[in-house]
């Protein structure tokens, strides 16, 4: 079993020298973070998402489209319809103190955006909560 907690409590992949746990986004992306290499070896990373082990891929409501697992939850709209940020299907939870509550404009963000976008001069929720209320 490789699943580990990478940083920032992050879903990880774990090194065969069991001490590096590297991001789960940081598997097959070309550039080898373990020292030997496995991750981005061809048996793990020969045919995307379907070789690499359940814990390191969510896929968004549109199951042609996946994302990995370490950008679930994170405040951005990877899978383009927000189902990697909702909480029924990502199970995430409400808004961290960094981050303010609203119905956003950009579809860059689903349900929160960073507090440092509040008083901007430019909204980016729906009511424009972000630039009064924020």
């Amino acid at each position: 079993n490789r699943l580990c907690t990478a940083p920032n409590n992050t879903t990880g992949f774990l090194c065969d020298n069991r001490v590096t746990c590297v991001p789960a986004s940081w598997v097959c992306d070309g550039a080898r973070n373990c020292r030997n290499g496995e991750d981005e070896q061809e048996e793990l990373c020969g045919d995307l998402p379907h070789s690499l082990p359940g814990y390191l891929v969510f896929y968004c409501s549109n199951p042609r489209y996946w994302v990995y697992a370490d950008q679930t939850c994170n405040g951005m709209n990877d899978c383009g319809d927000c189902s990697d940020e909702t909480w029924s299907l990502a199970a995430c939870p409400p808004c961290g103190q960094e981050w303010w509550s609203c119905s956003p404009v950009h579809h860059e963000f689903c349900s929160c955006i960073p507090r440092r976008l509040c008083r901007d001069g430019i909204q980016h929720c729906l009511g424009w909560s972000d630039e009064f209320n924020c």
